[in-house]
C-alpha cells in the first residue's frame, strides 16, 4: 500500500514538474532551470522533495559551461598564514598577490577561520586603542580588520593587537579589489 502511494506521489510530482517547466519556457522571469523530483534518503518517510540539478547541469543550461562551478564560489580569496606572516590573494582561483603581514603579537590573538567582509572604511580610527588610525580597513570578524600600517619595518613579524596589518600600498590595492568585486564575493581565511 505504501509503495502505491509513493508511486502516485511520484507521478503527480513528475506531472507537476513537467507542467512547471512548460510554463517557464519563454518566460523572461525564469532562467529555464527546472527543479526535479527526488526521493529523500532512506530512513525518512519516503516523501518526495524537489531539488535543483547539480551546478554543472545549471551551468550547462545557462550556456556557461562546466567552468561555472568556480564562479559559484568566492571570486576573491584572501588567505592569511599566521605562521609565515603572509597574505595570498587569489582572484578567480589564481594567485594575484603575495604580501607580508603582521598579525597579533604575544599576549593578543588574531582569530582563525573563514569570513566574509561586513564593513569597509577608507579611514577608521580604533576606539579601543587610543584612536589609532586604521587606513583602508576591511572588517571581517567582530572588531578585527585588515588594514594599512605605518610600521612597515615590522611586516613579516607578529606586531598587532589582533588585526591583520598590511603595507599601505597593499592595503589600498586590496581595498580597491574588494570594492570592485563586492564584499559578498570575498572570503577571508586565516590559519595558523
Amino acid at each position: 500500500m505504501y509503495r502505491v502511494f509513493a508511486l502516485l506521489g511520484l507521478s503527480f510530482c513528475l506531472a507537476t514538474a513537467s507542467q512547471a517547466h512548460a510554463t517557464t519556457v519563454g518566460d523572461p522571469s525564469f532562467d529555464n532551470t527546472t527543479m526535479r523530483p527526488s526521493l529523500l534518503p532512506s530512513g525518512h518517510s519516503g516523501e518526495l522533495a524537489m531539488t535543483l540539478p547539480p551546478a554543472a547541469d545549471i551551468a550547462e543550461a545557462l550556456g556557461t559551461g562546466p567552468a561555472t562551478r568556480q564562479a559559484l564560489g568566492p571570486q576573491v580569496m584572501v588567505r592569511v598564514d599566521i605562521s609565515s606572516q603572509t597574505m595570498t590573494i587569489l582572484v578567480h582561483g589564481k594567485v594575484a598577490y603575495v604580501w607580508k603581514v603582521s598579525t597579533a603579537r604575544r599576549g593578543y590573538a588574531t582569530p582563525t577561520g573563514f569570513w566574509t567582509p561586513y564593513r569597509m572604511h577608507v579611514m577608521w580610527r580604533s576606539r579601543k586603542y587610543d584612536n589609532a588610525p586604521m587606513p583602508h580597513s576591511i572588517f571581517f570578524y567582530e572588531g578585527f580588520a585588515i588594514h594599512a600600517t605605518p610600521y612597515v619595518k615590522r611586516l613579516g613579524t607578529p606586531a598587532s593587537h589582533g588585526c591583520v596589518r598590511l603595507h599601505p600600498d597593499n592595503a589600498k590595492t586590496l581595498f580597491a579589489l574588494v570594492r570592485q568585486y563586492g564584499p559578498s564575493t570575498v572570503r577571508v581565511s586565516i590559519e595558523k
